[in-house]
């Protein structure tokens, strides 16, 4: 399974955790190899690249595969026409931290602070059009911000220069996110979907807290390279819900800061409906905030 991002990000995590419980329902190891760079599009170009027998697969997201295609002018892969999608697995919020001696207590404190010193704020993200990247581009966007984006090799560099204060926010997904909430070390300050969290049902939601429908929902789903017969497709499918549905399974995951899907959205034809949509979505959000990339 490529995972392209670096060892240690949030989608590593979650990886590594589905494939542990996937090579038993398979009989054969189930591996995760890591190819981060270029947020995500270096490894998911490689993947489309694997041949089509089911051996290679890749843990895409909504980054690389909806945000990469309006985000992208030369990007290295097509999302539709170069995967087949076999199943969406997860959700995971993404989350706006703050360093903890940041002098605004709150979502509100941090939108007013960020206004009176705009170009001053410095966020980290697991690279360029990675999904914290966009998320905070998005929210920087809806809320008329102005900061500076520093881009790391993955998340798990961002957020430790957000404890030690070397940058001061990031928009972190929940596996990234949720040990260092626990632990202490960083300040959150909202949940950046339309909805808030299970696994932080405190938390309230930036559009909760006056950003009217702000919505940056992060989902993972399982695509194979196209060409992949239908019979290997359908097998990875099942073996997918199988392991969703294994008893501990969801509450393992909930302990990494990310939800397995509902069984009503576990089908193939359901992932394809989705690509699509978001595509569309994201393609009119990313023209609107500006942000481009070669």
């Amino acid at each position: 399974m490529v995972v392209p991002f670096a060892a240690g990000s949030a989608s590593d995590t979650v990886g590594r955790l589905l494939t542990a419980r996937l090579t038993e329902i398979l009989g054969q190891s189930v591996i995760v190899e890591n190819i981060g760079g270029a947020g995500g599009t270096i490894g998911t170009g490689r993947a489309a690249k694997a041949a089509p027998d089911g051996y290679q697969f890749t843990f895409g997201g909504v980054d690389t595969f909806a945000m990469s295609k309006a985000l992208y002018k030369k990007l290295p892969y097509d999302p539709v026409a170069d995967f087949t999608p076999v199943v969406m697995v997860a959700e995971q919020p993404i989350i706006l931290l703050a360093r903890k001696e940041l002098a605004a207590k709150d979502f509100k404190e941090f939108l007013a602070y960020a206004k009176a010193n705009p170009g001053k704020l410095q966020y980290g993200s697991a690279g360029v059009g990675s999904g914290s990247h966009l998320a905070c581009a998005q929210l920087l966007a809806a809320a008329g911000l102005d900061a500076l984006h520093v881009p790391y090799r993955g998340s798990a560099p961002a957020m430790q220069d957000v404890i030690a204060g070397r940058i001061d926010f990031i928009c972190a997904l929940g596996a990234a996110a949720i040990p260092q909430i626990e632990s202490d070390t960083i300040r959150p300050l909202a949940i950046l979907s339309k909805e808030r969290s299970p696994l932080l049902p405190s938390l309230a939601t930036a559009s909760e807290q006056g950003l009217t429908d702000f919505d940056a929902p992060f989902w993972g789903a399982f695509f194979v390279p196209k060409g992949t017969p239908d019979a290997v497709v359908k097998k990875l499918q099942a073996a997918s819900v199988e392991m969703m549905n294994t008893p501990g399974m969801a509450d393992k995951l909930k302990k990494v800061g990310a939800t397995f899907v509902t069984a009503d959205r576990r089908s193939s034809d359901y992932l394809k409906k989705l690509l699509d949509s978001e595509i569309n979505k994201w393609a009119t959000l990313i023209k609107a905030s500006g942000v481009t990339l070669d």
